[in-house]
């Protein structure tokens, strides 16, 4: 039976779901770490270290998720994803050493947070829309802005009420209940039931091609294994983007808060401005994806480096100011325009190397991704802790940013695949053809 609406939007539901479930779970360690260390009294570093080991465990999955993507599609993909965060929420509660928090918050939360986190729906979400494939993404991805004011509260709730243990196994519960059944309605293409990306009709017999959005026919031509894609500078320029704007995201995300206290700022200010980088994040993805299916995908992710940019450079601007005006302007540029780059980065990469073995090719670019991820807020701790304050911390986090705009400039998707917004000039370059 039909729908009377394209079933891409089904997956787009779906998608949102997911992620306001899946990626908040992972960040919820935030919420179950003050109170385990109070009952075991580890260190502090013993105990975030199941956090961080958790991105080595999504480092190494991520390759391995790529390629059961090429093969099983996203169906195999999210239920596993689902199989191993609610398996490690619920085993959770049940730690008594440090090893039983790497393992379940570490290994198995690390590993299923790359199914069911951006990675994951990276990896197939772009196959359904081309001329609204960035539009489509930004809103799939702004589940994890409204997971966040939703979902997070409600966990740090049911801690206060009945413990930490109560509130993980409610998580991997929910993770069960919800994303289980949901995932099910997913298929890796349109084709793969009958239908068009974006929705649109099959082409009749003998009417007028559509016209195309490839840019580079010889390019797009290449049957793109992942052996011939590492080969190519284009691969490179998109693994150091992709790096450099983890490092960015996660530096100012990991160290903003302490550095608010650190410069006389109340707590209320500072858990406001990362809940209102998250709200910002909502509408900055969604308006920056729908950009991008008119300018191109390599301006947004240059305005979005822009945003990190200019966020850090207030940073370092309140320290010799500490007025509420920067605050907001840190918040604004980091949540309304940072957050942009996560609606394009399936884009960029399908779009450069669009075939059979895509997810085998996105997901060795997101091992470079997460290794960016793990080493932004390590590099700017270990600065701190040599210089006394972040100011060279900050300052390099601002040249990163421009490397990454610069990086994804050079992999120029843009000349293998024009977006939506491009094709008049596309058809006036062709003659109209």
């Amino acid at each position: 039976m039909r729908l009377p609406f394209f079933y891409g939007w089904v997956v787009v539901a779906v998608t949102f779901v997911t992620m306001a479930i899946g990626v908040n779970a992972r960040t919820s360690f935030s919420l179950f770490f003050p109170p385990i260390i109070a009952e075991f009294g580890w260190e502090r570093g013993v105990t975030a270290g199941a956090f961080s080991f958790g991105f080595i465990a999504s480092a190494v999955a991520s390759p391995l998720i790529g390629r059961l993507m090429d093969r099983a599609g996203p169906r195999a993909v999210m239920e596993l994803g689902v199989l191993l965060m609610g398996g490690g929420l619920l085993l959770a509660p049940l730690t008594s050493q440090p090893w039983h928090l790497y393992l379940t918050i570490g290994v198995m939360v690390g590993a299923g947070s790359v199914c069911l986190g951006y990675s994951g729906q990276s990896l197939f979400l772009p196959n359904w829309f081309i001329r609204k494939r960035g539009f489509a993404i930004g809103i799939a991805f702004a589940g994890v802005g409204i997971g966040s004011v939703t979902l997070l509260p409600w966990v740090q709730h049911l801690i206060e009420q009945t413990g930490w243990r109560t509130a993980c196994t409610a998580m991997g519960l929910m993770i069960l209940v919800v994303l289980a059944p949901i995932n099910l309605l997913l298929h890796k293409r349109p084709e793969d039931i009958g239908l068009q990306p974006d929705g649109d009709a099959a082409p009749l017999t003998g009417a007028a091609k559509p016209l195309s959005n490839i840019v580079d026919p010889d390019w797009v031509a290449i049957d793109w294994t992942l052996k011939r894609a590492v080969a190519t500078a284009r691969f490179w320029w998109i693994a150091l983007g992709y790096f450099c704007g983890l490092y960015i995201w996660y530096a100012v995300q990991v160290h903003q808060t302490k550095f608010l206290l650190d410069i006389g700022f109340s707590p209320s200010v500072a858990v406001w401005a990362l809940g209102a980088v998250s709200l910002l994040g909502i509408p900055g993805q969604i308006f920056l994806g729908h950009i991008s299916d008119r300018i191109g995908r390599e301006w947004v992710w240059a305005i979005s480096c822009a945003g990190f940019a200019l966020c850090f450079a207030a940073l370092m601007a309140l320290k010799y100011q500490p007025s509420f005006w920067l605050v907001w302007l840190m918040v604004f540029t980091q949540g309304a325009l940072g957050y942009g780059l996560t609606s394009i980065m399936g884009a960029v990469v399908f779009e450069i190397f669009g075939g059979r073995h895509q997810g085998s090719i996105f997901g060795m670019i997101m091992l470079a991704a997460l290794a960016g991820g793990a080493a932004g807020p390590w590099l700017t701790g270990l600065l701190y802790d040599r210089t006394g304050d972040y100011t060279l911390a900050f300052g390099i986090a601002i040249i990163v940013s421009l490397l990454s705009a610069v990086a994804v400039w050079r992999a120029s998707p843009g000349k293998v695949r024009a977006v939506a917004g491009r094709l008049h000039t596309l058809q006036a370059g062709t003659g109209g053809e």
